[in-house]
């Protein structure tokens, strides 16, 4: 068995099973022969029928899943609470997507050659889904992954991350109590020996994969021919604040989008760019509030930042942030360790372009506040990593968010809101090594099916 600890005291909370190559090819070929016999395929009224059904589970059992969340992810209770809504209404989601995957009518009389016939596509599931989960929404992100395979009609198999598989196992259990017959919608916890070769199966057919860079592009290029893959992964989120910005909507934000979750987002706020006419007002408020957000253990109900997932990424998180320190960055706040698995809400003035918390996704409490003169330099050392994701300016000018927002690198652009702020029907996808394919449960169902034609000559 594989045990699961809170992360602020390290208290055992349970526990899920661990799967050899065995179990898991078995897994496979069960899901494999469920998606090559047709007669099996469930109608789009049986899969719609059972994701309602689930989501009146979940909705019964929100404090309990938000507790779970909270307890084994480390993510605040107010925050997860949220977390549980969103996935309830991701339910919801793919139950539309269902009366929207749709084909189209292809013409066929433009040349000579197309005359006499009529053609037409239609939708159908792609084959078995894979799928590899991050920690930090360790039930949104698995309905994510897994209800748009159920509603396009995949059987999918899904690997959680090891430090939060409870809320991963206890959503495919809801689809089962639900109706789903369990070879549908599989949980496993295998060894990652063992979940790249599951990943590099040639039975799968698409694998959604979220999580860090490195393994991402490294499972992708190890994916059987044919087979297609959604990639998520972090970055290194840029903020331009210009002197019009209003300081009362601008601070909230930015702490909120840098600092929720205790920075364990892909798309948290990490750079600011302010001008130098309001940078330091900026900064001395954005450092007020950070030092008043309570840190402590998520299942309390005051806590605002919870611990960072594993202790060695407080260790890590330490190591950046000192360094920025030595190499001239001004400390405003933070830059301690409370304990083994929290670290202190910081924020760092003027740090230097070379130093690695500039350079690389921090994912943990720490936002870096850079002053400019000239906002093309500004949104040229924004674009300058290899990394591109959300951004944001907050402004009151309409063609400085214009600007702003047709030369930052970046799949979406905020205006006058944090770089963290998504909904679960928009796209979501990284650009460069920060990602491949589109994210957003209606995209997602989408890249779950194949279009196939039909040509008819009469």
């Amino acid at each position: 068995m594989h045990e699961v600890v809170n992360p602020f005291d390290l208290a055992t909370i349970g526990s899920v099973p661990t799967h050899d190559w065995d179990a898991v090819d078995g897994a496979l070929a069960r899901a494999h022969a469920l998606a090559r016999d047709r007669s099996q395929w469930k109608k789009p009224h049986q899969r719609a029928a059972i994701l309602h059904r689930a989501m009146g589970i979940m909705k019964e059992r929100r404090d309990h899943l938000a507790f779970q969340i909270a307890n084994e992810g480390g993510k605040p209770l107010i925050d997860a609470r949220v977390e549980v809504d969103r996935a309830i209404n991701g339910m919801e989601l793919c139950i539309h997507e269902i009366g929207s995957l749709r084909g189209t009518e292809i013409p066929m009389g433009l040349t000579a050659a197309g005359d006499g016939r009529l053609a037409w596509t239609t939708r159908e599931p792609i084959g078995v889904v894979v799928a590899v989960s991050a920690f930090n929404h360790p039930l949104n992100l698995i309905v994510h992954q897994v209800a748009p395979a159920v509603a396009t009609g995949c059987p999918v198999i899904v690997k959680p991350s090891a430090d939060t598989p409870l809320s991963c196992f206890e959503f495919i259990a809801i689809l089962h109590e639900a109706g789903l017959e369990p070879d549908w919608a599989q949980a496993v916890q295998p060894p990652r020996d063992v979940s790249e070769r599951m990943v590099s199966d040639p039975r799968v057919a698409f694998f959604s994969f979220i999580g860090s860079a490195g393994v991402g592009w490294s499972l992708r290029s190890k994916l059987a021919p044919g087979a297609r893959c959604a990639l998520e992964h972090g970055g290194v989120a840029p903020v331009i604040v210009d002197p019009s910005a209003n300081l009362d909507l601008a601070v909230p934000s930015i702490v909120k989008g840098g600092f929720y979750h205790s920075g364990q987002v892909c798309v948290s706020v990490q750079r600011v760019f302010a001008h130098a006419s309001i940078v330091d007002e900026l900064a001395a408020r954005m450092a007020a509030a950070a030092s008043a957000l309570k840190v402590g253990n998520a299942i309390h109900e005051d806590t605002e930042c919870g611990p960072l997932i594993r202790p060695k990424e407080v260790d890590r998180v330490s190591k950046w942030i000192d360094e920025a320190v030595s190499g001239g960055a001004q400390l405003l706040c933070g830059g301690e360790r409370l304990s083994d698995t929290t670290y202190a809400p910081t924020v760092l003035l003027n740090p230097s372009v070379d130093a690695t918390i500039s350079r690389n996704e921090v994912f943990g409490p720490a936002v870096c506040v850079y002053a400019y003169t000239d906002v093309d330099a500004a949104i040229a050392q924004a674009n300058s990593l290899d990394v591109a994701f959300q951004a944001a300016i907050f402004t009151n000018d309409l063609a400085s968010a214009m600007h702003t927002y047709r030369n930052i690198d970046a799949s979406a652009v905020m205006v006058n809101d944090h770089t963290a702020f998504r909904t679960d029907w928009m796209p979501f996808a990284g650009l460069r090594s920060s990602g491949h394919g589109v994210g957003g449960i209606p995209y997602t169902c989408h890249e779950m099916t194949i279009e196939k034609m039909i040509v008819i000559r009469s």
